[in-house]
């Protein structure tokens, strides 16, 4: 059992049956230099039951995450929304969390707060994003509020929860272009 489990640490082992999962630092690499990073891991499988993952390249400088998180998210992964007439785009949070997986994957988020308003007709909630580069660290919060009555899908607090999250990543600049394309 313990040769198939994978270890996380500064010198990640990774048994054999799961050698098709090698890519996991391959995020970051250039072409050039994933297939020389997969040739070095192929030629340490030969013959060992464990070898070593490469993490470097798994968590990049701060300034290269945020320079991909700044990019246009492609218009087939946005969806519209209307509200009281109003047509408004988005982005759901599990996009927006595999979008954070892939050019942010040592990223982490927490609820910080849950308020219910005095009048119990609304919920807030305020979560905060981290991301983790080589060089630093660095959060964001917001918040997200839904309608306690509101009829549709997930509980009020799921929903303020989303939106919160899709907030805070949009303050790292994720999908940011959507709340000012009128001016672009």
């Amino acid at each position: 059992m313990a040769s198939m489990m994978m270890k996380f640490a500064r010198s990640s082992y990774i048994s054999s049956p799961w050698r098709k999962s090698l890519p996991l630092a391959l995020y970051s690499k250039s072409s050039a230099e994933s297939s020389k990073v997969l040739k070095e891991a192929e030629t340490r499988i030969e013959g060992e039951e464990d070898y070593p993952v490469p993490t470097s390249g798994i968590s990049r400088p701060l300034s290269e995450i945020l320079k991909e998180l700044n990019k246009k998210v492609p218009d087939s992964l946005v969806k519209l929304r209307v509200e009281d007439g109003f047509t408004s785009k988005y982005i759901s949070w599990h996009i927006v969390n595999r979008i954070m997986n892939l050019h942010a994957p040592e990223w982490s988020g927490e609820v910080r707060n849950i308020t219910y308003s005095v009048d119990g007709k609304s919920v807030s909630v305020v979560y905060r994003v981290t991301i983790y580069g080589t060089d630093a660290e660095i959060y964001r919060e917001s918040t997200g509020t839904a309608s306690v009555d509101e009829p549709g899908y997930g509980d009020p607090v799921q929903k303020a929860e989303a939106m919160a999250f899709r907030r805070a990543c949009a303050r790292f600049g994720l999908g940011l272009h959507l709340y000012h394309e009128d001016l672009l």
